[in-house]
């Protein structure tokens, strides 16, 4: 067994036992492998190992890995910040655009599916903690949006996904995703058009139990599978 697999392995006994102190069902809950700066090799053997899909933050790595099959058998997920004038090389290439983190994106979106006939599925990213240095939604404009989706039949709003501030110890973003899992719920339920509400992306390497306790049904891994990264590249 490779060392991603091991570690997979680790990943899911830790998601159970935290799903399992919480009261709630660790299979609700999606391991996305955040695939950042890892090769097509690596990425192969996540999905060997067992990760339920995989999360590229770049455009240009997702395009170079994608002809390389580094993603087969398992859906891939855009997780990082799109540029609109990359859009339409990534709509229709992924399952799940994570990172609609503003109007503007999200109507280039909506054109560009419509272009190529299809319906591209988006999560709406909430900049939960209020950081000037983050883009996103804020809570109050996230609700707004999902009402609006009808008018975007390009899209189709299946949750939300946030990065809460660095936590410096264990506990400390319990408030943000409790706030993420309300206006989760707050959201599905309401009946508006374009809206299913199925997904809450929540939760890293170093906190993504605490997400599990709090509602999360979706953590996006990447230093605890593969490693830390090296930026010197």
């Amino acid at each position: 067994m490779s060392q991603i697999a091991e570690n997979i392995q680790s990943i899911r006994r830790r998601m159970e036992q935290a799903a399992l102190d919480a009261g709630v069902d660790a299979g609700r809950v999606q391991l996305c492998a955040a695939t950042k700066m890892n090769d097509a090799e690596a990425v192969k053997q996540a999905v060997i190992g067992g990760v339920d899909c995989c999360g590229e933050n770049r455009v240009q790595e997702l395009l170079a890995k994608q002809p390389l099959g580094a993603y087969e058998g398992r859906p891939v997920h855009f997780i990082g910040h799109l540029q609109t004038n990359k859009v339409k090389q990534v709509v229709g290439k992924v399952e799940l655009i994570q990172s609609v983190d503003r109007q503007e994106l999200l109507e280039c979106i909506d054109r560009t599916a419509r272009r190529k006939g299809l319906r591209q599925d988006i999560l709406l990213e909430v900049n939960i903690g209020g950081e000037e240095s983050k883009s996103g939604f804020t809570p109050e404009q996230a609700m707004e949006m999902a009402a609006k989706i009808g008018e975007f039949p390009g899209v189709f709003l299946k949750g939300l996904m946030a990065i809460p501030p660095i936590s410096k110890k264990r506990g400390d973003n319990c408030r943000y995703f409790q706030k993420m899992h309300n206006l989760f719920v707050d959201i599905s339920g309401k009946k508006y058009d374009n809206v299913s509400m199925v997904c809450l992306s929540m939760g890293m390497s170093d906190d993504f139990e605490d997400a599990i306790a709090e509602g999360s049904t979706m953590i996006r891994v990447g230093t605890a599978i593969f490693g830390p990264r090296n930026y010197q590249k």
